[in-house]
């Protein structure tokens, strides 16, 4: 948001530095001034160095947003959290879905600045070695989309994102093999250290064991 008014501030300053000099273009002997350039120069270079990241941010979200609306099954919205927001920010959560009242879920996400990036930064490598914070990160858009398909139990949203990590890793542009080895990265690394709320029920013959095809957990050992 920041970085979006700095854009337009910019753009709007070089307009008016252009729209000032076109009825005093000639001086008062008819002679032509000089065109502002150096000020509308500079005023475009900081318009194009906001308009870099923005591009890219909106790009992420976009990648992200077919990902997950692939996973719900129907069209679901994903913010990526900006620096302004993140410096704001004192919630210890990575991600997170609005509900009503009505107990109904928003289809749309906020993914922490922290995991976000971690996703930029899986999205951009091969895949074939991310590190367990790319690894969670994969799983918190997972996760959250589990929210924003009407699951609110934290114990039955992190069971169904468990066996979606792989379609989700698949969804982002992993290969199947790549996606299964996340998901079981997930499930034998990350999952045993999540807080109570997060791990009843799930694992083979568990309350949240949906018999979809290959789960992590059938061949993690």
């Amino acid at each position: 948001m920041i970085l979006t008014w700095v854009l337009i501030g910019f753009l709007a300053l070089a307009a008016g530095i252009t729209i000032r000099w076109v009825p005093r273009r000639f001086d008062g002997l008819g002679r032509a001034r000089p065109f502002p350039r150096i000020s509308v120069t500079l005023c475009l270079v900081v318009v194009v160095a906001c308009a870099v990241p923005l591009w890219t941010h909106a790009r992420l979200e976009s990648r992200l947003e077919r990902a997950a609306s692939a996973v719900a099954g129907g069209p679901v919205t994903v913010h990526c959290q900006t620096f302004g927001q993140a410096f704001v920010d004192l919630g210890p959560e990575l991600g997170w879905v609005r509900w009503g009242a009505d107990g109904v879920p928003e289809r749309s996400t906020l993914i922490k600045r922290e995991p976000c990036g971690d996703l930029k930064a899986w999205l951009g490598s091969s895949k074939d070695a991310p590190t367990l914070d790319q690894v969670i990160a994969v799983h918190i858009l997972t996760h959250e989309t589990m929210h924003m398909v009407g699951l609110k139990n934290e114990s039955q949203a992190e069971c169904a994102a468990i066996q979606r990590d792989a379609s989700m890793a698949v969804a982002l542009g992993a290969t199947p093999a790549q996606g299964q080895a996340l998901a079981r990265r997930y499930w034998t690394e990350a999952y045993p250290r999540v807080r109570p709320e997060y791990a009843n029920g799930c694992g083979a013959g568990g309350t949240y064991d949906e018999g979809l095809d290959a789960p992590p957990w059938a061949d993690a050992g």
